[in-house]
């Protein structure tokens, strides 16, 4: 763009002269410019995010009123009182667009001169001059899109050994493009000339007419899966979906509602194996344990680093966001039949890497199975503005950067309308939710889903302070081991197997020291290190929820973890108040009032002991346990702040649990003393354990664990 006032002092040197504009006529840029802004001023008036085009407008505006003040200051033929009047018009545009930008902050971005211009800015721009009478070079007719970036840079590349084995074993990878004749193509290009991709996205600003996002289902078949486990009837239904044909989703329930098992089954009813998974590291090893409970006939890998203990064999892959870059060469020659992106909305940035490889690793997927299953699951598709739906779009094979492809250019094409017909928003976007849009919400399916229910988010500490915490419980083991063994040893007779009465005995004795001992490697101590080291991936899962579903319920034990979480939650850009011990009656009413009735709080931060009993907080239906209680009483408490009278959505307590650690064990013994309750109180059939506290049964479960490996 800095080349275009070049190029105009260039012609008029060259003896080509520019037109010249009056500025208190109609004529020349500046009423132009005028009824831009004043369109945007007004869009930001009626309150709410101003829309996507209205944000490309703001943008060209402000480039061509940089553009238009440097030309005045620097033609030396432009009048003093004219360049003067002119300047004054400018600084009153100028004016107008800070204020609306105070109105909207996300558009300030939009007036750093480094702000990216897109293809459409550039055509407006260009449009805009034209209307003003300006002559333009034939360069500046021209809109060329901006090359792609450069793909990663080959040293950054690994090729796992797995991978290799399984490069060997089928050395010939086989494309599948069967389906090809099967794609649509329009019958006509009526719509060929058209700039369709920002109708597209207008369309879901002004053609909604009240009608939900979300594409007709066909009823829900079978609930059962093959892991033995029942789907919920809106699950089921897109299955069915899948089962009729459809192969390309934008999964945008909300938090709660089994997006990955909807996935996983899906995947499994299309034969999408090899299935490519991309996700958030907190996350990774939550889908692992998924496959397991839902498809289990088959078999998952999670990417770590490099890949070296990856099984390349498995029908699926996992692998986060954050390594991908050193994947993503063996990934896209791999011969995946689907892909699904988890928390697709963290690639709405065209410019970022994990965007550009997701995108390129889609297009390889498609090129060699053209029927290969695509889902982007998001519970916020949209973050600042319609234009986030673009990358998603083009990922599920929609769109490509400048046109709909295939199956939805059939669809535009087949309504006869064009972007200057009545009803042809309305009609496009029905289009685009039919290529694959499912959007429910809790308050949609509540009859489908528990009244409250705990979900497990397995996460793993693979940092230098989570492999410590791993090498004190080695330790503590190996502790109990030798002390098994000693009083065996000290015995006439070795006993038979595993003597359990001498588990119990060794674990207590553990117990008892443990509780006047500052060790670290004490169940007490490593408890709580656990929890400090799960900190910041709770609060990070928080985060996300909050962003998806609105409120959200922190709960944890210790302060560390609460300060944690806060520092990251005002980092995210979260506001959050607390509940602690250490609080005036005052304090406390404030911070419950404020997450309550403020829309702008999105967390409060509770301690177990001191917010656990006592308070209402129906305005969310979401709970974190970032820490685990000792007793099930202590947890069933804390989700029923949420889970009370007043509370009109299911309530979903989603529990962070620290994968190959002591944690998973403790979360399996309250749920035990769970049903331990239900059979003593509410008549259940549930099994019922042992007595005894809960640290003892964990040190008896890792002891008993110890012996049998042996």
């Amino acid at each position: 763009m800095a080349q275009t006032g070049q190029r105009q002092k260039s012609r008029k040197s060259a003896g080509t002269p520019a037109r010249r504009r009056r500025p208190l006529d109609e004529q020349g840029i500046i009423p132009i410019l005028a009824r831009a802004v004043r369109e945007v001023e007004s869009a930001a008036e009626r309150g709410g995010k101003v829309s996507g085009s209205n944000r490309v407008k703001f943008q060209v505006a402000a480039l061509l009123v940089r553009e238009e003040r440097a030309r005045v200051k620097e033609d030396r033929e432009v009048p003093e009182g004219e360049r003067a009047e002119v300047l004054k018009r400018l600084d009153g545009l100028a004016g107008i667009m800070a204020k609306t930008a105070a109105r909207d902050t996300t558009l300030i971005a939009l007036l750093a001169p480094e702000a990216k211009i897109s293809d459409t800015a550039k055509m407006m721009r260009r449009d805009m001059l034209l209307a003003s009478g300006a002559e333009l070079e034939p360069d500046d007719l021209i809109i060329v899109s901006e090359p792609e970036a450069a793909k990663p840079e080959a040293a950054k590349q690994v090729l796992p050994p797995s991978v290799q084995r399984a490069q060997l074993a089928n050395p010939f990878l086989a494309p599948d493009f069967s389906a090809l004749a099967a794609e649509p193509k329009p019958a006509t290009a009526r719509l060929s000339n058209w700039e369709l991709i920002e109708p597209l996205f207008r369309s879901f600003e002004y053609g909604a007419g009240g009608q939900s996002a979300s594409m007709p289902l066909p009823e829900a078949g079978s609930l059962v899966t093959p892991g033995g486990m029942e789907l919920m009837r809106h699950q089921a239904r897109l299955i069915e979906a899948v089962r009729a044909g459809h192969r390309s989703f934008l999964l945008a329930d909300e938090p709660g509602l089994g997006k990955t098992a909807q996935a996983l089954m899906a995947a499994n009813v299309a034969g999408a194996f090899p299935l490519l998974v991309v996700v958030p590291n907190v996350v990774k090893t939550n889908w692992a344990r998924e496959v397991q409970r839902w498809i289990p006939g088959r078999t998952s890998t999670v990417v770590h680093g490099d890949g070296d203990d990856l099984d390349a064999f498995s029908d699926v892959i996992i692998v986060n966001y954050e390594i991908l870059d050193r994947h993503v060469g063996w990934l896209g020659r791999f011969g995946f039949k689907g892909m699904v992106v988890d928390e697709a909305h963290f690639i709405k940035n065209a410019t970022s890497q994990r965007s550009r490889h997701v995108q390129n690793l889609a297009q390889s997927i498609r090129t060699l199975n053209p029927r290969a299953l695509m889902m982007a699951l998001t519970g916020t598709p949209l973050i600042n503005q319609i234009e986030d739906f673009r990358m998603i779009w083009k990922f599920l094979g929609w769109i490509d950067d400048k046109k709909p492809l295939g199956r939805l250019m059939l669809r535009l094409e087949e309504s006869g309308l064009t972007p200057a017909d009545p009803g042809f928003f309305a009609e496009a976007r029905r289009s685009v939710i039919e290529m694959g849009i499912v959007r429910r919400k809790k308050v949609d399916v509540a009859a489908d889903i528990p009244a409250r229910r705990i979900a497990d988010i397995p996460v793993e500490l693979d940092d230098e302070y989570g492999r410590s915490i791993r090498a004190s419980e080695r330790a503590l083991v190996a502790r109990l081991v030798e002390r098994y063994d000693r009083v065996v040893a000290a015995r006439d007779t070795a006993p038979v197997g595993i003597d359990e009465d001498l588990v119990r005995l060794v674990a207590h004795s553990e117990l008892e020291e443990s509780k006047g001992s500052t060790n670290g490697d004490n169940v007490f101590t490593l408890v709580r290190r656990i929890g400090t080291a799960k900190a910041v991936l709770a609060a990070d899962y928080t985060a996300q929820l909050a962003r998806n579903v609105g409120k959200v319920v922190f709960f944890a034990k210790h302060i560390d973890v609460m300060d944690a979480a806060e520092a990251h939650f005002a980092q995210a850009g979260l506001r959050a108040v607390s509940i602690r011990g250490d609080q005036s009656t005052k304090a406390r009413q404030e911070a419950i009032d404020a997450f309550t009735n403020d829309p702008d709080v999105a967390v409060i931060v509770c301690s177990l002991s001191a917010a656990g009993v006592g308070i209402n907080l129906q305005a969310a239906s979401n709970v974190v346990l970032a820490e685990l209680s000792w007793t099930s009483a202590e947890q069933t408490q804390a989700i029923d702040r949420v889970h009370r009278i007043g509370q009109e959505l299911p309530v979903t307590a989603w529990r962070i649990l620290a994968a190959q650690t002591i944690d998973a064990r403790i979360a399996d013994l309250i749920d035990s003393k769970a049903g331990l309750a239900a059979r003593a109180l509410d008549g259940s059939d549930e099994a019922v354990v042992q007595e005894g506290t809960v640290q003892l049964q964990a040190l008896q479960a890792l002891l008993m664990e110890a012996l049998r490996r042996r």
